[in-house]
């Protein structure tokens, strides 16, 4: 089987973040794995180990994007290809999924996976393009993956519980990163990661047109999140209080 990852490069969650007159000020040098797709690459080698498969993972993203490369790599994937882009440049999910399908349209796969969403944006959007532009059966939020004949089966967490789906295979899955815990690299998978092969891409390889590359969203601005007003506290008997609370969230926050 051939499974193809995407991941990306995103800040640490941990790292200080700060919002000055509308900007969002971090620190672009604590750069790591998004966490989603971390859980997607250790599904995909789970699979590939049980099935006798092959693990590529393709990231789109600057140079230094390397490092990122090569932890997927030290996990355990079979090789990577980086697509090249500026530094500076700030693409939408759109135009992430037009370059992803732009690459896939011409190769050969079981699956592709990547995280549900990213840690930068929780935008979530990136893997249903890719599908649509590819024209693949595809599911959201797996939670988890099993291959059964020529089907890939999903377990997704749905609004109100959990789904089983099966997708013919070459499909497409985004996953959760409740799925699974993503191996940490070992020293001999950290040596072996330096020896495997990284394809280079530049975007001006792909033929995209400059309408391929413009973003279809634009952030006006970043906001601190508002205080949240403080609660009520109420005394009395225990059956009065029910009756006023019940009252209140009826007739002020419409919850029932």
């Amino acid at each position: 089987m051939k499974f193809y990852v995407c991941i990306k490069q995103v800040p640490d969650v941990d790292a200080p973040i700060q919002i000055k007159d509308g900007n969002l000020i971090q620190d672009t040098d604590r750069m790591v794995l998004n966490a989603y797709d971390a859980s997607a690459v250790e599904e995909a080698l789970v699979l590939a180990e049980e099935h006798d498969g092959e693990v590529e993972v393709v990231l789109v993203g600057p140079d230094k994007a390397k490092e990122t490369i090569r932890k997927a790599l030290a996990m355990g994937a079979d090789k990577a290809t980086h697509i090249t882009t500026e530094d500076d440049v700030a693409y939408d999910s759109a135009v992430y999924a037009k370059i992803l399908a732009t690459f896939f349209k011409d190769k050969e796969y079981d699956v592709l996976s990547c995280g549900k969403q990213s840690q930068d944006t929780d935008a979530g959007l990136a893997g249903s393009m890719i599908a649509q532009h590819l024209d693949l059966p595809y599911a959201t939020n797996a939670v988890g993956l099993s291959v059964e004949d020529s089907e890939l089966v999903v377990k997704r967490q749905g609004d109100s519980g959990q789904e089983i789906i099966g997708l013919p295979q070459p499909c497409l899955v985004t996953c959760s990163n409740d799925m699974n815990e993503p191996r940490i690299p070992s020293l001999k998978g950290i040596m072996q990661s330096k020896r495997k092969p990284m394809e280079t891409l530049s975007l001006s390889d792909m033929n995209l047109d400059e309408s391929d590359l413009s973003a279809k969203t634009k952030v006006t601005g970043y906001m601190e999140k508002p205080e949240r007003e403080p609660g009520q506290k109420f005394e009395g008997e225990p059956d009065e209080l029910a009756q006023k609370v019940a009252q209140l969230l009826d007739e002020e926050a419409n919850v029932i």
